[in-house]
């Protein structure tokens, strides 16, 4: 870590920590009533590389924020259960969270340790069976393994939320020298083809197959649903690293595609980006050429050809895995209504119009042509 990295928060880290309190704050809100039912009222965040919580120049880092959330709302503070790790800066959170205001209303003392992160910390979250919320954050990628996220996803209601430090790992898994530690993020076997199918391509398309790969690796080990949100170093040209959400309920990547749609730097013809990119003039990508709604058309006649379904359904049944919102569905469905492509149920001429548009209610059905 470089010796400064602690003196202020930089753009990318308050993007990457509004996204993560966002996410602990919906999945709290619906954990919570089954977590009072399941495990008497305990739901856990832990956060393996929590940092000092504090930066020199006074800006609170995650733990910190997501505590003062909790202390703020009485039905949190009484189940979360807390746990925060950092081999290097213990001592300065524990200093932190003790001068914290109301930190004693939580129910649950929050628990620092100073671990290294392994996979023998791995196994000791084994016998956990308390739905929680894991936080993986480390520098470079030292820690981050395969075995480790599938541990920690493995009890019910757990989800994991993880730094992916793509510019060093694209790096290393060309490099004989980090052999290991790229099997170990990636599995042997997935990892030694990976680095065959990697020779010729350029770097748009060795971008997309490392993140498809890390993917499929995660989805054979109960993480099915994911939704990966692109940092862009400073000049706004290069990928530096991702933020990867996995889940295993397809309400976790719905809740998470909306928090990262609201973070993205741009959308393309209403479409989220899910890119942060530091500068402000950022040039379109060749992608912006074509409308990604026209391809999500395209993708709704052939897939639901000759079926009728309500709009809600529609778009639970059509967007695990694509960049789509619930927003970008009914944009596709009203243009497909107005193009004649599909017919509604109530149809346009009985439905309200709110700013000039038709409204379309979850509850409309559409049926598609055969």
């Amino acid at each position: 870590m470089t010796d400064h990295f602690f003196d202020s928060m930089s753009e990318p880290s308050e993007v990457k920590s509004e996204i993560v309190r966002k996410y602990f704050w919906a999945w709290a809100k619906i954990i919570g009533p089954q977590a009072r039912k399941r495990t008497g009222g305990r739901m856990p965040y832990v956060d393996l590389f929590a940092g000092p919580g504090r930066y020199k120049d006074g800006t609170k880092s995650t733990p910190l924020l997501i505590l003062e959330r909790a202390i703020a709302e009485p039905d949190i503070s009484e189940m979360l259960v807390t746990r925060f790790n950092d081999k290097d800066n213990a001592e300065s959170l524990q200093r932190e969270i003790g001068l914290l205001a109301g930190v004693d209303k939580l129910a649950s003392k929050p628990v620092v340790t100073s671990l290294e992160v392994n996979d023998h910390l791995a196994d000791s979250f084994r016998s956990w069976n308390i739905p929680t919320l894991f936080f993986v954050d480390p520098w470079g990628y030292k820690g981050l393994s395969l075995r480790l996220i599938k541990t920690l996803l493995r009890p019910w209601g757990c989800d994991c939320i993880f730094f992916f430090n793509y510019n060093r790992i694209n790096a290393a898994l060309s490099n004989p020298v980090f052999k290991e530690n790229m099997n170990s993020v990636f599995g042997t076997l997935r990892a030694e083809t990976l680095r065959g199918k990697l020779v010729g391509l350029d770097k748009f398309q060795r971008q997309d197959l490392i993140i498809d790969e890390l993917k499929a690796a995660l989805a054979e080990h109960g993480g099915k649903y994911t939704r990966e949100f692109c940092f862009l170093d400073s000049d706004g040209k290069k990928t530096s690293h991702f933020l990867i959400c996995v889940s295993k309920h397809p309400l976790g990547e719905k809740i998470m595609k909306d928090i990262m749609a609201a973070e993205s730097s741009r959308t393309d013809h209403g479409v989220p980006s899910y890119v942060y990119t530091p500068t402000s003039d950022e040039q379109p990508s060749l992608f912006d050429a074509e409308d990604p709604i026209s391809g999500l058309k395209a993708s709704l006649l052939k897939d639901f050809a000759g079926r009728t379904l309500t709009v809600k359904q529609v778009f639970h049944a059509h967007h695990a895995g694509k960049r789509f919102v619930e927003r970008n569905y009914k944009d596709a469905l009203r243009a497909l209504e107005f193009e004649g492509k599909v017919l509604t149920k109530p149809p346009p001429d009985e439905r309200p119009v709110r700013n000039g548009v038709v409204t379309l209610a979850d509850s409309v059905q559409v049926t598609f042509p055969k």
